[in-house]
C-alpha cells in the first residue's frame, strides 16, 4: 500500500506546484501604452499625451474592463509618436501596445490578446471625385496619403505603392480636401470619425482593398499564464456581449 499512496502523493504535489506556477503575482503590473487612433482609443483633451482616466475609446473600454475582470493591475499612457510606443512594447518586458494590427510579418515578435475590434483598410476620396477603381495596383497613378508608421502604409510600400505619409492621420483628411493627395488610404471606421472631428464628411470609399482584427500587443516576456488570463476574460466579455455594446456605443 505505501507505494501507491507515495505515488499519489508525488502526483499531488506536482499538480499544486504546477497551479502555484501558474498563479499570477498579485503585485505583478503590466505598462501599458497606446496613441490618438479613434474612436479605438483618444486622449479625451485631444492632445498627444495623456495617462489613466484621461484616455477614452472602445479599445481603452474593453481593456480597461478586461484587466479588471483578470485582476492584473496596470499603468495607461497614451503618447505619441506610434513608432516609439510601439518599439518600447517590442523591447521592454511587462510592456503591451494598442491596438496594433495582427500581421503575419508581426506574429512572432509579440504575444497577442484580442481581438479587440476590426479595421477595415480603404481608399477614400472626395465626394466629388471620378476616381474609379477596381484594384490597388490602379492606385499608383494617384497620390495616395497614408499615416506614417501605421501597418497600412506598410502595406502600401510592399505592393509597390509610395505612399505620402503624416505625423498624424488626421491631417490626411485636410490634405485630401486641399488637392494636396488624391486619395486617403486610411482605416473604417477610424477614418470616417476622424474626418468628422475635423468637420469633414461626405468622404466616398473608392476602394476597400484588405482588413485586419486589432489586438492588445504584448511583449514576449509577459508570463503565458497572464496571456492567457486576458484573453480567457475577453472572450467572456464578447460572449456577454460587453464588446459589441461598447462598439456600439461609439459608432
Amino acid at each position: 500500500m505505501r507505494k501507491p499512496l507515495l505515488t499519489a502523493c508525488l502526483a499531488a504535489c506536482l499538480f499544486f506546484a504546477g497551479a502555484a506556477q501558474a498563479e499570477i503575482p498579485s503585485h505583478y503590473r503590466m505598462v501599458l501604452l497606446t496613441e490618438n487612433f479613434p474612436p479605438y482609443n483618444m486622449a479625451i483633451n485631444g492632445k498627444n499625451f495623456a495617462q489613466e482616466d484621461n484616455i477614452d475609446g472602445i479599445a481603452v473600454d474593453i481593456i480597461r474592463e478586461m484587466f479588471k475582470r483578470a485582476g492584473i493591475q496596470y499603468n495607461l499612457t497614451l503618447r505619441f509618436p506610434w513608432d516609439r510606443i510601439y518599439k518600447l512594447a517590442l523591447e521592454k518586458p511587462g510592456y503591451g501596445v494598442f491596438v496594433t494590427a495582427r500581421l503575419p510579418e508581426r506574429e512572432n515578435l509579440f504575444k497577442w490578446v484580442g481581438p479587440i475590434g476590426p479595421d477595415d483598410w480603404v481608399l477614400l476620396a472626395k465626394s466629388d471625385s471620378a476616381i474609379s477603381l477596381s484594384s490597388l495596383d490602379e492606385a499608383k497613378q494617384y497620390k495616395v496619403g497614408a499615416y506614417k508608421g501605421d501597418a497600412i502604409a506598410e502595406y502600401l510600400v510592399e505592393k509597390g505603392l509610395e505612399p505620402v505619409t503624416a505625423l498624424r492621420d488626421q491631417l490626411n483628411a485636410h490634405k485630401l480636401m486641399g488637392g494636396q493627395i488624391d486619395l486617403w488610404a486610411t482605416g473604417d471606421p477610424a477614418g470616417r470619425y476622424l474626418a468628422k472631428q475635423e468637420g469633414i464628411t461626405g468622404l466616398k470609399t473608392i476602394l476597400r482593398f484588405d482588413s485586419a482584427e486589432l489586438y492588445l500587443a504584448l511583449n514576449k516576456e509577459v508570463p503565458d499564464e497572464v496571456v492567457q488570463k486576458l484573453q480567457s476574460e475577453l472572450d467572456k466579455m464578447r460572449q456577454e456581449g460587453f464588446v459589441d455594446d461598447i462598439l456600439n456605443s461609439y459608432l
